[in-house]
C-alpha cells in the first residue's frame, strides 16, 4: 500500500495535494512560471472553495455568485486548478496548455467570466481594489434592488494577496477607502509567506500589517499555519462571514513551496522546481512521483457537494427572484433589463444640446450639464472624483454620497486616490450592471494608468472624466499641465480618447461612452471656457461617432487641411475664415476620437481627408507624437513637445503658438 492509499480516506488532504501537485505539473510541463504559492496557498484555497465561498460552476455568470479574486496572479496555477477541480469548464487539457498561446490558462489570470474568471490580474495590487469595487458595487444593487424577504444581492468577495499586494500603494488606498466605507463583505485572506523574488521580505518590508489594517478600520484575524491548519483557516474564514460591519483581513501564515526542498526560499518563487525537486516534492508528500496531472478517486469529492450546494442555492435564489417579480415588478423589469445590457428607453432625448452662439463655456462644464441632464435617467451610472469634484464637475443634484450609511448615494468620495479610483471602477464594471466614471485632471491619468489599461484589456466600460486637458490651465503650471497623456492614452489598446471642441462634442462623446460595452472611454476637457461652434451644433451628432469630420469646407478640392482637436478646433476655425478672406481654400476638420476615426472605412477616411491634398497643418496642445499619421510627410503639426509654463492661460498660448495669429502664420508657411 503506497502512502497515497493510506491518505486515501482523508479526502481534503488528498484533494490539497491533487490542487497543490496540478498546479506543479503545470509550470513543469510550461517550463515557466510560479510554483512557490500554489503550494503554499492551496489548503485555504481549497478550504474557501469547498466550505465557504457560494458559487455554482454550471452557472459562472449568477448574479448572487461570492466573487473570487486571484489579485497575486502569479499564481495562476492555483486559480486553474481550482476551477478545473470544481466543475468548471476548464478542461485537463487546458491545464496541459497552461501559458500557451491562444489557451485559457495564461500565465496570469485574464477575465472570462464563462469559465470562473473574475477579473485580470497580475500587476499586483490591482486585484485588491478591483475586490473594493466588487463589494461596493455588491453594496449599490443590495440598496437599488433589495426589498424585505428578497435580499436579492446578498455576496461577498473573496480575495487571495500576496506580501507584494500589501506592498503596492494601491492596495493601501483602496483598503483605506473600504474601511472608511465598511464594507463587510469583502473579506482578503494574506498569503503572508515572508518571501518575495529578492529574498525574505524584510529585506524591505518590515511593518506590522495586521496593526495597519485595524488602523484602516478592517477586522483582522491570524492564522498561524494556513498552510496545514484547516481548523485554524475554517475558524478565520467563519469568523469573516460573521463580521458584518468591517472588512476582513485573514493574515494567514504560508511556507512558499511548501514540501519542495525549496521551501521557505526565493527559488520557489518563479521558477519550475525542476524534474527532480518535483519528484522530492511528490515523495515528501506522498504522491506518486512519475505521475503528472494526476486527479485521484476521491480528490473532486468535496468539490462535488460545495457544487451542489452552489446549484442548489441558486435554485433557492432564482425561486426568490420568480417571487420578487410578482411582488416588486417595477424592480424586477428594471433588473432584468440592466442584465440584458439594455439602457433605459429615450435616455438619449435628455442630452442636452449647446447653441451655436451661446456664451464661451469650458467642456468639462459642459461635461457636468450632460451629466446633469442624464444622470436622473440612468440609475446605473454611478460615479465620482479623486477629491476634484468641482473642479471635474462630475457631481450632479440627482446623486447623494454613497457611503456606509448612505449606500443608496450613487456618488463615490474617491479621495485623493486616483489609482485606486481606476481599479475600483473596474470593478464597479465588472458587476455588468453599473457604469462607473471618475474624474480627475487628466496630468494625473499616468496615476491611473495601470487600472486604464486593464479596463481596456478587459474590455469593461468605464468612462474617464480628465479635465484641466493642455497647458492652457494656466498658472498651476507645469507640474499640472498635460503634455504626453494624450499620446499614452491613445496607445492604449482598445480605449476611446475623446478630445471634444465644445458642449455639442461633449454631449456626443458621452454618448458614446455610456453605449460603449466594448472597452474603456476617455474625456479630455478644458479648463478654460471656449467659443460655441455653430457647425458642431449641426453636425457633432452625426460626426463625433465617426471620430473625424468636417466643420468648415470650401468649393471643389481644399488647397489646405486644417486638423484639430479640443480647444484648438475653434482656432482653426477663425484662421479658415481669414483663409477664404484671401481666396485659398481650405477645409477644417474636427478630429475628436482618432480610434473611432481609424476604425471607419477607407473610403469615409478618404472624404474627410483626401489624399490628394497633400498639405495639412495640425494642431493640438499635446505631444506631436502620431499626428503625423494624419498629417503626412509633407504636413506640419503645432503641438507641444516641451513642458509647459506657469502663467495666465492666454499668455500660455500666445507663448506656445496657439493663437488665431500664430496659426495663421504657420499655414501661409506651409501654402508657401
Amino acid at each position: 500500500m503506497t502512502d497515497l492509499d493510506r491518505r486515501a480516506d482523508d479526502l481534503d488532504r488528498l484533494a490539497i495535494d491533487t490542487v497543490r501537485f496540478l498546479a506543479v505539473d503545470m509550470v513543469e510541463a510550461a517550463n515557466s512560471g510560479h510554483p512557490g504559492a500554489p503550494l503554499g496557498q492551496a489548503a485555504m484555497g481549497y478550504w474557501l472553495w469547498t466550505r465557504h465561498m457560494r458559487h455554482n460552476p454550471s452557472d459562472p455568470r449568477w448574479p448572487n455568485r461570492d466573487r473570487f479574486v486571484l489579485s497575486c496572479g502569479h499564481a495562476s496555477a492555483l486559480l486553474y486548478a481550482l476551477l478545473h477541480l470544481a466543475g468548471y469548464q476548464l478542461s485537463m487539457d487546458e491545464l496541459k496548455r497552461f501559458r500557451q498561446f491562444g489557451s485559457h490558462t495564461p500565465g496570469h489570470p485574464e477575465h472570462e467570466p464563462d469559465f470562473g474568471i473574475e477579473t485580470t490580474t497580475g500587476p499586483l495590487g490591482q486585484g485588491i481594489g478591483n475586490a473594493v469595487g466588487m463589494a461596493i458595487a455588491e453594496r449599490m444593487l443590495a440598496a437599488r434592488f433589495n426589498r424585505d424577504g428578497f435580499p436579492v444581492f446578498d455576496h461577498r468577495v473573496w480575495v487571495h494577496a500576496s506580501d507584494g499586494d500589501l506592498m503596492e500603494g494601491i492596495a493601501s488606498e483602496a483598503s483605506s477607502l473600504a474601511g472608511h466605507l465598511r464594507l463587510g463583505k469583502l473579506n482578503v485572506l494574506y498569503d503572508d509567506n515572508e518571501i518575495s523574488i529578492d529574498g525574505p521580505t524584510d529585506l524591505s518590508f518590515r511593518e506590522d500589517v495586521a496593526k495597519r489594517y485595524e488602523a484602516y478600520g478592517w477586522h483582522v484575524h491570524r492564522v498561524e499555519n494556513g498552510s496545514d491548519d484547516l481548523a485554524a483557516l475554517d475558524a478565520a474564514m467563519q469568523a469573516a462571514r460573521e463580521e458584518t460591519d468591517r472588512p476582513s483581513l485573514l493574515v494567514v501564515r504560508t511556507h512558499i513551496g511548501y514540501g519542495s526542498p525549496k521551501q521557505d526560499s526565493a527559488d520557489a518563487h518563479g521558477s519550475p522546481l525542476g524534474p527532480e525537486a518535483t519528484k522530492e516534492t511528490k515523495r515528501n508528500l506522498g504522491w506518486p512521483e512519475d505521475a503528472t496531472f494526476h486527479v485521484p478517486d476521491g480528490a473532486q469529492d468535496r468539490f462535488a457537494q460545495a457544487a451542489h450546494q452552489g446549484a442548489r442555492a441558486q435554485l433557492e435564489w432564482e425561486a426568490m427572484a420568480a417571487r420578487y417579480a410578482a411582488a416588486h415588478p417595477e424592480a424586477a423589469a428594471e433588473l432584468a433589463e440592466r442584465r440584458a445590457g439594455k439602457l433605459p428607453a429615450g435616455w438619449t432625448d435628455h442630452l442636452p444640446s449647446f447653441p451655436g452662439d451661446g456664451d464661451p463655456l469650458a467642456t468639462r462644464k459642459a461635461s457636468g450639464k450632460v451629466l446633469g441632464a442624464v444622470a436622473p435617467q440612468l440609475p446605473m451610472l454611478v460615479g465620482g472624483s479623486a477629491d476634484l469634484t468641482p473642479s471635474n464637475n462630475t457631481n450632479t443634484d440627482a446623486y447623494s454620497d454613497f457611503s456606509a450609511d448612505n449606500p443608496s448615494g450613487r456618488y463615490l468620495r474617491f479621495g485623493v486616490r486616483e489609482h485606486a479610483m481606476g481599479s475600483i471602477m473596474n470593478g464597479i464594471a465588472l458587476s455588468g450592471l453599473l457604469i462607473p466614471y471618475g474624474g480627475t485632471f487628466l496630468i494625473f491619468s499616468d496615476y491611473m494608468k495601470p487600472p486604464i489599461r486593464l479596463a481596456a484589456l478587459m474590455k469593461q466600460r468605464a468612462i474617464y472624466v480628465f479635465t484641466h486637458d493642455s497647458i492652457f490651465l494656466g498658472e498651476d503650471g507645469p507640474t499640472h499641465q498635460p503634455v504626453a497623456q494624450l499620446a499614452s492614452l491613445r496607445a492604449v489598446p482598445n480605449l476611446l480618447v475623446f478630445r471634444p471642441a465644445d458642449g455639442n462634442e461633449t454631449a456626443a462623446a458621452w454618448k458614446i461612452a455610456i453605449e460603449n460595452r466594448t472597452g474603456p472611454s476617455a474625456l479630455a476637457l478644458t479648463r478654460q471656457g471656449l467659443p460655441p461652434i455653430p457647425a458642431a451644433a449641426e453636425r457633432a451628432a452625426d460626426g463625433v461617432p465617426r471620430g473625424a469630420y468636417v466643420l468648415a469646407d470650401c468649393d471643389g478640392e481644399p488647397d489646405l487641411l486644417l486638423l484639430a482637436t479640443g480647444s484648438e478646433v475653434w482656432v482653426c476655425m477663425e484662421v479658415q475664415k481669414r483663409l477664404a478672406a484671401d481666396g485659398v481654400a481650405c477645409r477644417v476638420v474636427s478630429m475628436p476620437c482618432w480610434e473611432l476615426f481609424g476604425a471607419q472605412t477607407a473610403d469615409y477616411r478618404d472624404e474627410v481627408i483626401p489624399p490628394s491634398v497633400s498639405l495639412r497643418l495640425g494642431v493640438e496642445a499635446g505631444a506631436s507624437l502620431g499626428w503625423h499619421r494624419w498629417v503626412g510627410p509633407a504636413g506640419d503639426v503645432i503641438a507641444v513637445d516641451r513642458f509647459g509654463a506657469s502663467a495666465p492661460w492666454k499668455d500660455v498660448a500666445k507663448a506656445y503658438g496657439f493663437t488665431v495669429d500664430a496659426v495663421e502664420e504657420r499655414a501661409r508657411g506651409l501654402l508657401g
